[in-house]
């Protein structure tokens, strides 16, 4: 995974609104991958379906995060086309093996065949090079977000076929009851990139703006996921309204 597509900085952001036009968006603006939401937004299998369709239209890597480790759903998806999958709450080997094993087809996991979809071009890939990108080309992402997740790194980056892991400072920090830029929650984060550059696999971190992104790049993060579609949008309307009638009261 040293030259894969998770390093060097790559940049992706979260699709939290159910509509494809942010997908559009988003690789017009230059982000290298989306990463569709399904965790923590209200899209279904179908809006994904026709988000990972874009993304691939407009040559950015469509990753998708899974609401839990259920190996239907993570089938379906990567059926659908997705390039990987961010699986949450990964707290230790067992269940890194268990999304491992979702993901990947025999004799690496248990996936079934389903070369009629789009990830098989609709029955025209070879079976054999439809198994060989399932279980080479896509990603298999762990996220750690609990102290019994970070303690376990080392041995969760081991697991065959974990290709990278993703911090989740929020969640951990929220676990302890502590902020997210508490020392104890920095320590347990910096733990984590070590465990991940020991193993030669990326890790990545999510930023909130600018200047969130390029302290975490600073870190060692090979890959950030910064911002989401919907802040975006919020943000920029609160700004634009502001502006309109801080202008409009200085002329009155």
């Amino acid at each position: 995974m040293s030259d894969g597509p998770l390093t060097g900085g790559a940049l992706g952001t979260w699709i939290k609104l159910d509509t494809t036009e942010s997908v559009e968006i988003m690789a017009d603006a230059g982000f290298d991958f989306i990463v569709i939401d399904l965790e923590h937004a209200p899209l279904g299998l179908d809006t994904a379906a026709r988000m990972i369709s874009l993304a691939r239209a407009v040559n950015v890597l469509p990753l998708v995060r899974v609401p839990g480790h259920d190996a239907a759903r993570i089938g379906r998806i990567l059926d659908a086309g997705a390039g990987g999958i961010l699986a949450p709450h990964v707290d230790s080997p067992e269940e890194a093996r268990q999304v491992v094993s979702a993901t990947r087809f025999p004799p690496l996991g248990e996936r079934g065949a389903g070369g009629t979809s789009r990830a098989g071009r609709w029955g025209l890939l070879p079976r054999a090079e439809y198994v060989r990108v399932g279980n080479e080309d896509v990603l298999c992402i762990a996220q750690l977000e609990s102290v019994a997740a970070i303690e376990a790194a080392p041995e969760i980056v081991a697991v065959e076929g974990i290709d990278a892991v993703f911090l989740g400072a929020g969640d951990l920090s929220l676990s302890l009851g502590l902020s997210s830029g508490d020392e104890r929650v920095l320590e347990l984060l910096a733990a984590g990139r070590a465990a991940a550059a020991a193993a030669g696999k990326p890790c990545g971190a999510a930023a909130a703006g600018a200047d969130a992104a390029v302290r975490a790049a600073g870190l060692g993060h090979g890959f950030l996921v910064v911002g989401n579609d919907a802040t975006m949008l919020a943000r920029s309307a609160h700004a634009l309204v502001g502006s309109v009638r801080d202008g409009l009261r200085s002329r009155a």
